[in-house]
């Protein structure tokens, strides 16, 4: 009798250890990396450059993190209302470039405004390369 009750409840432990196994969740780092571009109506040559070069690296190098959801492009106009509101939080006030890394609800800036603007129109190649590694680094 009493081996039945031990064989009993050892069985139990062991069902239960199983289950408690099976139930963990294992948490991913929600990771997220974004590049934001913003600017006004009105545009000079280099503020489109550095948002057409923006726009290609991040949709043409990173195109899987893309479709995956870790990546995003977004483009802000801050004349608009709902722009103002999104520069108003970052504190722009012309066109600028950010590349933030987003994990766990938690932002961490990359303001890369001069370095856009020192490069995008005329050094381009560097602009692109520059901002690739800022990416891949923050992907990591």
């Amino acid at each position: 009798m009493k081996r039945v009750i031990i064989m009993s409840l050892l069985g139990l432990i062991c069902l239960t250890a199983v289950n408690a196994q099976t139930k963990k969740v294992v948490k991913s780092n929600n990771a997220m990396v974004e590049v934001l571009y913003f600017h006004s109506k009105q545009r000079c040559p280099t503020c489109i450059a550095i948002g057409t070069y923006s726009k290609e690296v991040v949709n043409k190098d990173f195109a899987a993190q893309v479709k995956s959801g870790v990546l995003k492009f977004k483009e802000i106009d801050i004349s608009t209302p709902e722009g103002e509101k999104v520069a108003d939080k970052y504190h722009v006030t012309w066109s600028s470039l950010y590349v933030n890394r987003w994990q766990n609800g938690k932002e961490v800036r990359n303001d890369m405004t001069n370095f856009g603007f020192e490069n995008a129109r005329t050094n381009t190649p560097a602009f692109k390369s520059g901002l690739k590694n800022k990416i891949s680094k923050l992907l990591k």
